[in-house]
């Protein structure tokens, strides 16, 4: 049975004339085009630890099947802004799970898309340990409530945008949250 003790972050953003290409880019500027990546839900595992971007990698070898939440999105129309991002909601109990989550957008902000990107991943777990939750309530609010709950110790993203290329090639970006053993 696989249940990683470790996780990190990457970003990525690739430009190309075709479409794979430059989601091969963008996993290039990522670190991550080495591995197989397998794209997995949304889960934290117990006791699962933060590692730096060259930690991780380090700990993985080419042609490796590794799994990660990934979001990813790309364009052609020249300026058009492009966001992914990769949340993550970690328990104040390290023996509970959490939550990842992605979100893609377009017309966001790198802040907009982070920040979006974490509350989808406290209100999944706020959810779970029966913290009050009411989606009407701005971010903001429910940050504070989460904060003020103790039951959600942190939590975090990673994002990556871009503006499409101005000679309409593909611009892609990706961000992942990448699971090692």
């Amino acid at each position: 049975m696989f249940v990683p003790s470790k996780m990190f972050f990457t970003r990525g953003k690739g430009v190309a004339r075709e479409k794979l290409t430059s989601f091969e880019a963008a996993l290039r500027t990522a670190g991550i085009s080495q591995f197989n990546l397998v794209q997995v839900s949304s889960i934290f595992p117990p006791h699962c630890r933060l590692l730096t971007r060259e930690h991780g990698t380090s700990l993985l070898q080419a042609g490796e099947i590794t799994y990660c939440v990934m979001a990813r999105n790309a364009t052609n129309e020249p300026g058009r802004l492009i966001a992914a991002a990769t949340g993550v909601a970690i328990p104040k109990d390290r023996t509970k799970y959490g939550y990842v989550s992605e979100h893609n957008s377009f017309g966001q902000t790198r802040e907009e898309a982070g920040d979006y990107a974490e509350d989808l991943a406290a209100s999944m777990l706020a959810t779970i340990l029966g913290v009050p939750f009411d989606p009407d309530k701005s971010y903001d609010e429910r940050k504070e409530l989460w904060k003020i709950s103790h039951h959600i110790v942190r939590t975090m993203n990673i994002t990556q945008t871009a503006r499409g290329a101005r000679n309409g090639d593909w611009t892609t970006v990706v961000a992942a949250a990448v699971f090692v053993k």
